[in-house]
């Protein structure tokens, strides 16, 4: 391109070339048009400037800078420059800056510095500037003050904090998100190891939650999970802090408690909580949760460790049957391991004939003549034998095997039904995943159909998962099974999310009392009575019948019989029998139960049958723990011990119960504890605190979690000779020959 060419473009209107007329330069002598500038970018409020004399005072602010103080020119001219501001909190800024107290004082210079603003106004939004400063000197060199800028960051401010919070938080629901919870998990554990301080940690996860953005939309499923947050931020409050990491994965970090009692407490309530019904755009959802427990130090000393046991935990809580809490010990490891056996043997068991039914009575109150049977299923492995339905059945409704096991339980019912005589009934379990598919009731009429069994005398048990789904597809298959003829029970009622609506929307012709309610409802500080009264009342009232289930002392079947219920069930007139000892006893015309059973209900007494250690004064002896229940225990292995002796049972990983001996005879004794045992989560008992691994470094050991088995004693801590064993030791080996 030509020189001339280019230069025409730059010409003015008139032909002159741009740059030809003399340039008029602002000089730095030229006061006055500097200071026109100086208005002019104070009006473009771009920025202020500030001043201030040797004292700190203010000596000049710019006119709009006043204006967004919020205060006359009189008001702020004298004022310490300090006091315009609020001073910073560690919070207000992520950078580790000097505050402006300190900047000012030791008159160093400062660029961009955060400040927010005093205000008059408490509910007035917050208003920051930047701003920045030199300290000026005159030609002796004393100083005489500060000059610098200011400017308005107040909506960059908020920009960066909420992108900060993004970064930190979950969007959908408020609570922290995975990133800020591991970062704030290694921080707490970090600091509480130096101080010898414990932090418990909860992971949970929602159960059948899957369902819900299946049969309502993933819309729904995100308002389910701001609700669940909701509810979690209510029940753990200033207690702990709550995050969310990912899905329908939940943690909650609870610094300074180990105390097992009251982290089971706060899981069921947890559990509870989360299990009641919501409401989502007019739908109804019902979910539950389950919950893993791991405390630091005794099961974790670094964060990544303690994930990892609160997240074996929770695996331990599904596979119990979900809708449960579980504490991390050692050998869920060898549990996680024996259960993906399971799961495997499970797919082959029904083609191999290893899955069979038994049947337990249901006997009529007052006359104990059996009225029905409950189908249950038993799976008897060909190596490790006789395995309950509570460890199989959960796993199978992860998968899609209980669709099979449903069916065949189904037809199987069927058949050994139609061969007892008269009218009994049988009644069958029925998964919510069996429930829900859309040829249920054709399955139900195929089984009757190919059995020739009379509707009226299969009996479905259905708990309330089902009323989670789809509303009218459940409407529809209620009013399917019953143009059938078969009749419906609502089991397990008042264990988790019972509604009303339920019976008054669903045919059902019985509810089955769960037996959680019957569980000491005799003592005398229990309100189980009343729920069981109430139940009972109600289904009278709708023309149901009533069963209480789990019925296994004389007191308790006193109770439930006063109280109303049609049907006992339960161990105090028999256990589950196979199909060929419930056909002997129905040939020979005994359909009449005699109740046997202890007079009255007490605290559970699991037996056990293990070693474990027992300490008293400086020995320790070896013996075998019979059973055991929240208040005491049997043992077995010390001779002629005194009653009102103090022992300590040391039940391994770091669990030690003190207790007295309250009977002895030979080399067995009872014994009275002297703090009450605890729910572990898994119908089991585990003392409340633990040894702590921080008193065992102290001793000599190296800090680490819990390992299994039991410890040694700790050192004595006096230089005296050892006391002498005051008991004879038995050789219990034989016992577990």
């Amino acid at each position: 391109m030509a020189k001339g060419s280019f230069l025409s473009r730059l010409s003015n209107s008139n032909g002159s070339e741009v740059g030809s007329e003399p340039i008029s330069a602002i000089t730095k002598g030229d006061s006055k048009q500097r200071l026109e500038l100086f208005d002019s970018f104070e009006n473009l409020n771009l920025g202020w400037f500030w001043a201030t004399d040797a004292r700190g005072r203010m000596t000049y602010l710019s006119n709009r800078a006043a204006q967004c103080i919020g205060k006359e020119e009189k008001e702020i001219l004298g004022a310490a420059l300090g006091s315009l501001f609020v001073p910073q909190d560690n919070d207000e800024s992520d950078k580790a800056e000097r505050p402006l107290p300190f900047l000012i004082s030791a008159r160093n210079a400062f660029t961009e510095l955060a400040v927010r603003l005093e205000k008059d106004d408490e509910d007035a939004p917050d208003i920051w500037w930047a701003i920045s400063g030199k300290p000026q000197y005159n030609s002796e060199k004393e100083f005489v003050g500060y000059r610098g800028t200011a400017k308005d960051i107040t909506n960059r401010r908020q920009r960066d904090r909420d992108a900060s919070r993004l970064a930190r938080f979950d969007a959908l629901t408020g609570l922290s998100n995975r990133h800020r919870m591991e970062k704030r998990l290694t921080a707490i554990l970090t600091a509480y190891k130096a101080a010898k301080r414990s932090c418990a940690l909860m992971m949970l996860d929602l159960d059948r939650f899957k369902q819900v953005n299946d049969t309502l939309g993933h819309p729904a499923g995100d308002e389910l999970l701001k609700q669940v947050a909701q509810r979690l931020k209510t029940i753990v409050g200033e207690t702990g802090e709550i995050g969310r990491l990912g899905g329908d994965e939940f943690l909650i970090i609870l610094p300074d408690i180990d105390d097992r009692g009251r982290l089971g407490d706060l899981g069921q309530r947890l559990i509870q909580m989360i299990s009641q019904p919501y409401s989502i755009d007019g739908s109804r959802a019902i979910i539950g949760t389950s919950v893993g427990i791991a405390i630091a130090p005794y099961d974790g000393l670094e964060a990544d460790e303690l994930v990892s046991s609160a997240d074996l935990a929770l695996y331990s809580a599904k596979g119990g049957g979900r809708g449960q809490y579980r504490f991390y010990s050692s050998d869920l490891k060898e549990g996680a391991r024996k259960r993906k056996e399971i799961e495997e043997d499970l797919r082959d068991a029904l083609q191999q004939n290893q899955i069979e039914l038994h049947y337990q009575p249901l006997v009529q109150a007052g006359t104990n003549k059996v009225a029905a049977f409950e189908a249950l299923m038993r799976w008897n492995h060909p190596e490790r034998g006789w395995i309950s339905p509570g460890q199989f059945i959960p796993i199978a409704e992860e998968t899609s095997i209980i669709a099979d096991l449903g069916e065949f339980a189904l037809y199987q019912a069927c058949r050994d039904t139609i061969q007892w005589p008269g009218d009994l009934r049988v009644s069958v379990n029925v998964s919510a995943v069996q429930f829900n598919n859309e040829d249920f009731p054709n399955i139900v009429q195929r089984a009757l159909t190919a059995t020739g069994l009379h509707p009226d005398r299969l009996e479905l048990e259905i708990t309330e998962s089902i009323f989670m789904g789809d509303p009218y597809a459940t409407a529809r298959t209620f009013k399917a099974l019953k143009s059938i003829g078969v009749r419906l029970a609502l089991d397990d009622f008042g264990t988790g999310y019972s509604s009303l609506g339920y019976l008054r929307d669903a045919p059902f012709d019985k509810i089955k009392i769960d037996q959680s309610f019957v569980r000491g409802s005799t003592e005398s500080d229990n309100n189980n009575a009343a729920i069981i009264t109430a139940i009972v009342s109600m289904a009278q009232a709708l023309k149901m019948d009533t069963v209480a289930e789990g019925v296994e002392a004389q007191d308790e079947l006193e109770l439930v019989t006063q109280r109303g219920a049609t049907l006992i069930q339960g161990f105090i007139f028999s256990r589950a029998m196979p199909q060929k000892d419930v056909l002997e006893r129905l040939e020979n015309g005994n359909l009449e139960f005699t109740p046997s059973g202890p007079a009255k209900h007490r605290a559970d007494r699991r037996t056990v049958y293990r070693r474990i250690g027992v300490i008293h004064e400086d020995h320790r002896y070896e013996a075998v723990l019979r059973n055991i229940s929240k208040t005491g225990a049997m043992i077995e292995g010390m001779l002629d011990v005194p009653i009102g002796t103090e022992l300590v049972l040391d039940l391994g990983q770091g669990q030690l119960a003190v207790g007295c001996v309250r009977r002895s005879k030979g080399a067995t004794q009872g014994l009275e504890f002297e703090s009450s045992l605890v729910s572990d989560g898994a119908d089991g008992l585990c003392t409340r605190h633990r040894v702590n691994p921080y008193s065992l470094a102290a001793a000599g050991m190296p800090l680490a979690a819990l390992p299994q088995g039991n410890y040694p004693l700790m050192p004595q801590l006096n230089d005296g000779p050892a006391s002498r064993p005051q008991f004879m030791q038995i050789d219990m080996s034989n016992k577990f020959d």
